[in-house]
């Protein structure tokens, strides 16, 4: 018999074909075939919302390839990827090549492995409808939203705009977060820090924080200004300090869950800076096959695109070996570690996890590209590390009396590292460092080495990043593990939101265009709203709630909103507020503005028509050039990687990716660079000096809190 499988990627079909022999042909769909028009709607609206699909422009002969192998075969197989998505492009290509959906021709790979396939193989099914509903049901109302709202923003904002079903809240979000930020009133507060010492301790003093005065505990304000704070420290002038209470515990500390697709993003995104795209891409590509020396070609990880935390038996007795061998007994749990998934998870899937734990990254380091090698490192370790021990700290409180002031120090001690010996989850915001405290008793008299008062200013909530932003997203039940990504890269796309760092700020434009959408469609920038409706899709996947029936449920209240909305704003139309520059117009005197065109930003004179006079944004470093002292500006590459260049291109040709700096060289005078990532250092790039010397670690951290 001829076979033939069909899959999305020609990576996956090379490492499919690999297991499944010559008896087999792998072919690859490279994803949809057939799509909704972009011309139109595209959806028959009076007709149970009935799509209208065509075939993707540039696909003709790949699908008249595909109709004439599946002619061929006596058996055609629909492998794509095991999500809605893979579900609804299965359906499409057996529409397209006359499958026979009444039968068993529809196969899954949770992982891309001999076992996996096989297992895939074996174990046919149907194409489930509902399943493909649900990704119609989506698309549909995703395009309707689209493409009725769109030439509304068009027409009262400007071109080129767009609004989405889980894009538009994304950005209300953010946009709420900043209106925080600038509601924020900081406010002046102080805090007494005792740096004390026991006896024959002398050389290792500890701090410990006053925690209360007249057996009142200190509230934020309680120290509202120096002056205070000095009156306190003037009261504990002479006071004799002693131990009053000393409580020991064992804290037991839990490894995280393995990833799901959004804690993968987060910790990618902390952890190696990643960008959520550049995630899922690598996490593609581990997961489709990579060819391994002396192995060929595998996949190394389950499917990436879940919010299952389920663990097969078989991998985790896989791991129990692993660390029984590698570590000991004692870091295996007493019983087997079961996660517990969040009650709308799609468990069709494992968590993701290395397809074979025996994989390290060291044995599979020199088939992997860096990225993949980190990514890789990242899965295999979190996973690992979830199927171990916990991690016991012996802890100790401290309570120590001081005239009518009570101060209070904790510290801890590792007793059993646990799974800690491999790998700990990063957080949001650097937690303090707790050092072991020497041996206290209750009564035990301390040495004053030091009262020092310490001014502090309350901060605003910080700005999301893309890791907090998919966090707050899932919590509010907005879009799936799938969406994430593409939404990020939408609003950024639209101008809606821009990086300042890893921070996400939103724009005038996105700000403008907020506005606009909470005023004449709040339902669509709803975040209860958009979470319910997530539901009512969901109840279309599980066969609760009929594809037609949710889409009209939504489609007449919301073509009512667009009405008003057109009748509010007839013949209204808003400018979006340019933001000023400090570079003056040469041609008349003008502050200059920044503008969004098809290249990106660029600078333009506000006199505009009278003033055509534009520029390329222009980022100085503070640095020199080596080469001609002109000054450094910071560029971009066509593929968007930052590097650092002179400014007097193309005459003078030096470029670096190393940061400029304002700091001189103590040698020969010229501006300094800094190297980052291994082997940071800061040297000279003048040409005959050879200063250099290592980056020393920063003190404070900087923060990246939610």
């Amino acid at each position: 018999m001829s076979n033939l499988v069909i899959v999305e990627s020609p990576a996956k079909a090379k490492t499919i074909q690999k297991y499944l022999g010559k008896d087999y042909e792998v072919i690859a769909s490279m994803g949809h075939i057939r799509d909704l028009p972009k011309s139109k709607l595209g959806v028959d609206v009076d007709h149970d919302f009935e799509p209208v699909y065509v075939d993707i422009k540039g696909k003709e002969d790949l699908i008249k390839d595909l109709k004439k192998k599946a002619k061929k075969s006596d058996q055609v197989y629909l492998a794509t990827d095991p999500d809605r998505e893979g579900e609804a492009i299965s359906w499409h290509l057996a529409q397209m090549l006359g499958v026979d959906m009444g039968q068993e021709n529809r196969v899954t790979f949770n992982e891309i492995t001999k076992n996996g396939v096989k297992q895939g193989m074996d174990h046919p099914r149907k194409i489930d409808l509902n399943l493909v509903d649900a990704q119609q049901a989506r698309r549909v109302l995703d395009r309707i939203v689209g493409y009725k709202i769109s030439p509304f923003l068009w027409r009262k904002i400007r071109k080129n705009l767009s609004a989405g079903r889980v894009q538009s809240v994304a950005v209300r979000i953010i946009m709420d977060r900043e209106q925080e930020i600038r509601a924020f009133k900081q406010q002046e507060y102080w805090s007494i820090d005792a740096k004390l010492a026991a006896k024959g301790y002398a050389k290792k003093p500890f701090m410990a924080k006053l925690y209360s005065i007249d057996g009142k505990k200190l509230e934020l304000a309680a120290i509202p200004d120096a002056e205070k704070a000095a009156q306190i420290v003037a009261s504990l002038d002479g006071a004799s300090y002693l131990v009053a209470n000393v409580k020991k515990g064992v804290r037991k500390k839990s490894p995280a869950p393995p990833f799901i697709t959004s804690t993968l993003q987060q910790e990618a995104s902390r952890r190696l800076g990643y960008q959520s795209l550049r995630t899922m891409k690598v996490a593609q590509e581990l997961y489709e096959g990579v060819e391994l020396e002396g192995i060929g070609a595998i996949g190394l990880i389950t499917y990436m695109r879940t919010d299952s935390l389920r663990i097969s038996e078989e991998a985790a007795a896989q791991a129990a070996v692993y660390i029984e061998e590698t570590y000991g007994k004692a870091y295996l749990p007493s019983s087997r570690r079961v996660f517990k998934s969040k009650k709308n998870a799609q468990d069709a899937h494992e968590a993701i996890r290395p397809s074979d734990p025996s994989l390290t990254p060291e044995r599979v380091k020199k088939s992997l590209s860096a990225e993949q090698y980190k990514l890789y490192k990242l899965i295999w370790e979190r996973f690992i590390a979830s199927q171990m021990a916990n991690a016991l700290l012996d802890t100790v409180a401290v309570d120590i009396d001081a005239a009518n002031c009570v101060f209070k120090a904790s510290g801890f001690s590792v007793k059993f590292d646990g799974f800690t010996v491999l790998y700990e989850e990063s957080k949001e915001s650097d937690e303090e460092d707790s050092a072991a405290l020497p041996p206290l008793e209750v009564g035990m008299p301390l040495h004053l080495k030091e009262l020092t008062p310490n001014q502090h200013f309350t901060q605003p909530p910080a700005r999301f990043t893309e890791a907090s932003l998919i966090k707050t997203l899932e919590e509010n039940g907005i879009g799936r593990p799938s969406t994430y990504a593409p939404t990020i890269a939408t609003i950024l796309k639209r101008n809606y939101v821009e990086r300042d760092g890893k921070a996400l700020k939103p724009t005038a434009l996105g700000e403008a265009t907020t506005k606009l959408m909470e005023e004449q469609f709040p339902n669509i920038v709803d975040v209860t709203f958009t979470a319910n409706m997530e539901k009512s899709l969901d109840g279309v996947e599980d066969g609760t709630a009929g594809y037609a029936d949710t889409l009209r449920n939504f489609y007449g209240p919301f073509m009512d909103t667009l009405e008003k909305a057109e009748k509010n704003m007839d013949g209204t139309r808003i400018k979006v507020p340019d933001e000023e520059t400090d570079v003056v117009c040469e041609l008349c005197g003008r502050k200059m503005v920044i503008k969004v065109g098809r290249f990106g930003k660029f600078l333009a004179c506000p006199g505009f028509p009278e003033c055509r006079n534009t520029k390329k944004i222009v980022k100085e470093t503070g640095g020199l050039c080596p080469v001609c002292g002109g000054k450094m500006l910071a560029k971009k590459s066509k593929n968007g990687k930052g590097y650092y260049g002179c400014e007097h291109f193309p005459e003078c040709k030096f470029m670096t990716w190393d940061k400029p700096l304002e700091e001189k060289c103590p040698k020969c005078g010229a501006a300094l660079f800094q190297k980052t990532g291994r082997g940071a250092v800061i040297h000279c790039l003048k040409e005959g000096c050879d200063y250099s010397r290592p980056v020393k670690a920063k003190a404070d951290k900087s923060e990246e809190t939610q």
